[in-house]
Parts: structure tokens; C-alpha cells; sequence
């Protein structure tokens, strides 16, 4: 008997959620050692090459068009206002407080999804974004 198959959006999206919650807890430590701008630039100092390796022992394709690298420069660029975003957030604030206003990040992409790319507005959906909501509120309380 093999091992069940997992979707890759589950097991890929998995460990997004235990790097980026370990990533927050560690982002923390690291502004109260030190300013917390500093440390947001070590991480993506170390991030980057990261990434760039991963292209290079993958099958990525190298090929860009204007549009693609614009769109992936300006995400980058809301990435990086994130990212000095919460480190100076956690170098004065709560990390509950921080990194669960943080992750509501889905809601922002969820409704600009709804609103401006034209995916299907539901009451499961706009409901599952008020329980969000709500958990927020609860956490931050």
C-alpha cells in the first residue's frame, strides 16, 4: 500500500504556512537584536539567492516578457514594503498581533479577486472572509 497522493496546492501551501510562521517568530527575535530595517534587508539578502538557486536546479524557465517582469518587480516591490512592514511592526508590537494582521493578507487577494478579477462572489466565500475577520478580532483582543 503507497502513501496517499496529496494535492500540491495543499502540500506546497503546508509549508508556506509553518516557513512563514517560523519566518515571523524568527523575524521577531532578530528586531529585538537588532533594527528591525537591518534585519528585514538580511533576510532578503538571503532570501534572493535562495530563490535564484531554486530556478537554477529546477526545470524554470528563463524566459521573461515586459509584462511578467513588471508584474513580478511590483510584487516584489509590495513584498519588500511587507516585509520592513512587520519587522518594525514586531520590533514594537505584539508578534500575535503582527503576524495575525499579516496573514489576513488572503482577505486583501481574496477581494481584489471578487472585485477587480472577476471571481465568483459567493455567500461561502464572503462569509469564510467574516470568520477571518472575526478570528482576527478575537486574537488582537
Amino acid at each position: 500500500m503507497g502513501l496517499p497522493e496529496i494535492d500540491s496546492a495543499v502540500f506546497f501551501g503546508s509549508i508556506t504556512m509553518v516557513t512563514w510562521g517560523i519566518w515571523v517568530v524568527l523575524g521577531n527575535a532578530a528586531s529585538e537584536s537588532i533594527d528591525p530595517r537591518t534585519a528585514a534587508a538580511i533576510s532578503y539578502l538571503v532570501a534572493g539567492p535562495l530563490a535564484l538557486g531554486f530556478i537554477i536546479v529546477s526545470d524554470a524557465s528563463l524566459a521573461i516578457t515586459a509584462r511578467g517582469g513588471l508584474l513580478a518587480g511590483t510584487a516584489g516591490l509590495f513584498t519588500g514594503i511587507g516585509l520592513i512592514s512587520m519587522y518594525v511592526g514586531l520590533s514594537g508590537g505584539s508578534t500575535t498581533i503582527v503576524s495575525t494582521l499579516g496573514a489576513m493578507y488572503f482577505v486583501v487577494a481574496a477581494l481584489i479577486g471578487m472585485v477587480v478579477l472577476g471571481d465568483d462572489v459567493t455567500v461561502t466565500r464572503l462569509v469564510g472572509i467574516a470568520f477571518a475577520v472575526l478570528g482576527v478580532v478575537l486574537v488582537t483582543r
